[in-house]
């Protein structure tokens, strides 16, 4: 389906800043009442990934990827299982590996293309559980992941496997480093540069003497990290290759289930080519939504049940009650 043509989201007053939207949520939201099963199962290379469920009984299940540094725990991943769960889904928020509070025990950790652990989390649920429909629900470098997944599956994709949908995502991940490296996202990449230091360090106990630290404070953005850790890491050539490789873009085309992308036009993380408007145009199942505001993970909204805009919209498109 082409681009879709306006958006249901408006901002609160005074809220309409991009900046303001990405930051506000991660530093004041509180999402309560959110209790996790948690499970842990084995990867192929002898690590393992720690899975977040959250059950009401249902045979549907959402399965929900989240950001950077980000956890089962974020907000924005809290808030989407609630709104999921008061709507009929079960829901697994799964970890990347490092990020359940436990490191993982193998050199490797996890970035953006690294599909064959979200395959690996949706086969332990094929094999462990009986649902008639799955979902899958993306937040930034999880929406990268999830889409880059769903274009890899093609029309092989796993029939249960019905729509997606996915926030803020930087489809382009070459153009979005560019863009965080500007001087007015200084702050977003030195916090980020800060808490990746916490995973290298921990990193550096697990396997010692493979990893180091040594000049970590001299690295200025997402180019440095990923040449110097990313990509070896992960058997890239260098960022450049890894950012080629796993930018969900070009396996746009190849997405064959309803799959919703959803990109605020004031995203200070995206750049413009991280909104694909020829790719939405080409593939009948591909919806894009570009809303004015909401920032970065943000999309706020001021209501009784505590529910953000985005976790309305994803439940709207899950359930099949509007495009």
């Amino acid at each position: 389906m082409p681009l879709l043509r306006g958006s249901s989201y408006s901002a609160p007053p005074f809220l309409d800043n991009g900046h303001l939207q990405s930051t506000l949520p991660t530093l004041f939201r509180r999402v309560h009442g959110i209790r996790y099963q948690r499970q842990r199962i084995a990867t192929a290379d002898h690590d393992f990934l720690d899975l977040d469920w959250s059950r009401i009984g249902s045979k549907k299940l959402a399965i929900l990827s989240h950001g950077l540094e980000g956890s089962s725990q974020s907000h924005y991943v809290l808030g989407m299982v609630r709104a999921l769960t008061r709507n009929g889904w079960d829901a697994l928020a799964w970890n990347f590996r490092g990020c359940s509070g436990e490191p993982n025990k193998t050199t490797r950790f996890y970035h953006s293309g690294a599909t064959e652990d979200l395959q690996t989390v949706i086969s332990a649920v094929m094999t462990q559980t009986k649902y008639s429909e799955i979902v899958l629900v993306g937040f930034s470098l999880g929406g990268n992941l999830t889409l880059k997944y769903l274009g890899e599956q093609g029309g092989k994709v796993h029939p249960l496997i019905k729509k997606a949908v996915t926030f803020s995502v930087p489809c382009d991940l070459a153009a979005s480093v560019d863009e965080l490296a500007k001087p007015a996202n200084r702050i977003y990449m030195k916090r980020f540069l800060v808490v990746l230091h916490q995973k290298i360090k921990a990193k550096m106990k697990v396997a010692p003497g493979q990893i180091n630290d040594d000049g970590y404070e001299q690295m200025k953005d997402f180019r440095d990290f990923d040449n110097r850790y990313t990509a070896p890491l992960h058997g890239f050539k260098d960022a450049n290759d890894y950012w080629q490789k796993c930018s969900c873009k070009s396996f746009l085309k190849s997405i064959a289930i309803p799959a919703l992308v959803v990109n605020a036009k004031d995203d200070p993380f995206l750049s413009p080519s991280c909104y694909p408007i020829e790719e939405a145009n080409a593939n009948r199942n591909l919806f894009l939504e570009i809303p004015d505001s909401g920032g970065h993970m943000g999309f706020m909204s001021f209501n009784h049940g505590g529910q953000y805009w985005s976790e309305s919209r994803a439940v709207e498109f899950l359930n099949g009650t509007c495009v």
